[in-house]
């Protein structure tokens, strides 16, 4: 089980940007690199659906709803993820779960769940 650590979640208004964060703090790099990562969300009463992934090779996979405005990135000397929303919209209100995945080339990581962050927009 990797430990991850979330950060950036908040509340803003509609058209504003957050920038979300993943910490694995206890890997060491060649493993973080290793992995694909990636971010859901989960709004009330909803399904948990994937928002971003990235693989090892830095290939991408975004939800439709996001694409142009979302962006998932990585960072091996800080072992984070990245994932920058801009032109947030309420319908982006949702807690949202950083995952890993031992299969480097999955675009749908599942392996390891952060404990999620709040993002909510206010229009």
């Amino acid at each position: 089980q990797v430990r991850l650590v979330e950060s950036g979640g908040g509340l803003v208004q509609a058209g504003g940007s957050l920038r979300l964060s993943c910490r694995a703090p206890r890997i060491i790099t060649s493993v973080f690199n290793s992995r694909s990562w990636g971010w859901y969300r989960q709004a009330p009463g909803k399904e948990r659906t994937l928002v971003a992934a990235i693989t090892s090779g830095r290939n991408t996979n975004y939800a439709d709803s996001v694409k142009g405005r979302f962006t998932i990135s990585r960072d091996s000397a800080k072992k984070t993820v990245y994932l920058q929303m801009n032109n947030l919209q309420p319908e982006d209100t949702a807690v949202y779960f950083c995952v890993a995945d031992r299969d480097g080339t999955s675009l749908v990581p599942s392996d390891d769940w952060g404990q999620g962050t709040q993002v909510t927009v206010s229009s």
